[in-house]
């Protein structure tokens, strides 16, 4: 069955592809499995079982009013892992992902998962605070959430240029051609958009306020599985000093990637090389 029922009642579409080693990918932001159509195809082909779903409150899953709090986000993913009895698990976060994966380690430990891939993460912690003097001003939250609630489909299509292209991206003007040069066709910034608005207004809001503001320093020192993480250098929405290089630092056993010039999308953007760096991370691990 294509559905997942967790704890709470909410039903979670899920797709299984391939056979093998399980690798299930945790997709970024309020986008639907759907963003991981160029991982989830070239790793079936690789011989791997990829399972992938739709977070609560985007895509194909239910769209709960509640629930989008890390701990939620983790019980559903621990749901999933056992709805399908997955075990020897590697776990790919992108983004709020990488959150998602970080806290269900901590919950449940690392009896069903044996790797962990971070792409693009929001980890550790990204608010300033004043112990956390280089995070983000949280006015900046504040501004994006209020940018949602009065234009949610301006909001996403003015996140497609930065989201692939960084501070290189041309102002948004509300044309196709604001998407030219991108390291991306204006066909995939225009589905990533797509993506993003096919999710509920309340978990837009509600997810960004998670990874924004949820301190997961202490958790992050305790992940218990070997950990690659994979960061653009010229990522806005998750700049990589303050998230992937920290996060790598903090993980006991780490492999840290930087993709120079490259931005927040890299499953799109940068889809062949990421993949072909997932499954080496993988094979390395298992020779």
């Amino acid at each position: 069955m294509p559905y997942v029922t967790t704890t709470d009642g909410t039903q979670l579409h899920c797709t299984d592809w391939g056979s093998g080693r399980p690798v299930v990918l945790l997709a970024p932001g309020v986008m639907s499995s759907r963003a991981f159509e160029f991982q989830a195809t070239y790793l079936a082909g690789q011989g791997l079982r990829c399972v992938s779903y739709d977070r609560r409150g985007c895509g194909r899953s239910d769209w709960p009013w509640e629930g989008y709090d890390y701990d939620t986000l983790a019980d559903d993913l621990a749901a999933v892992l056992e709805s399908r009895d997955l075990r020897d698990v590697a776990l790919v976060g992108c983004a709020v992902g990488a959150g998602e994966a970080v806290r269900y380690l901590a919950r449940y430990g690392a009896d069903r998962v044996s790797r962990l891939i971070l792409v693009s993460p929001t980890t550790p912690f990204m608010m300033r605070t004043v112990d956390n003097p280089q995070g983000i001003d949280p006015a900046v939250l504040e501004e994006m959430t209020g940018a949602v609630e009065a234009d949610r489909p301006r909001w996403a299509a003015e996140l497609a240029g930065p989201f692939f292209a960084g501070a290189e991206a041309p102002c948004y003007t509300g044309t196709a051609a604001d998407w030219r040069g991108l390291p991306v066709s204006a066909e995939v910034a225009r589905w990533m958009t797509d993506l993003t608005l096919d999710s509920s207004p309340q978990a837009s809001i509600q997810i960004c306020r998670t990874l924004f503001a949820t301190d997961q320093r202490a958790e992050t020192v305790e992940v218990p599985v070997p950990t690659l993480v994979v960061h653009g250098e010229a990522d806005l929405a998750a700049p990589v000093e303050l998230c992937g290089a920290r996060t790598a630092a903090l993980v006991p056993d780490c492999t840290f990637v930087r993709y120079e010039g490259a931005a927040h999308g890299l499953f799109a953007s940068h889809a062949e090389r990421l993949n072909k760096d997932i499954v080496s991370f993988l094979s390395a691990l298992s020779a």
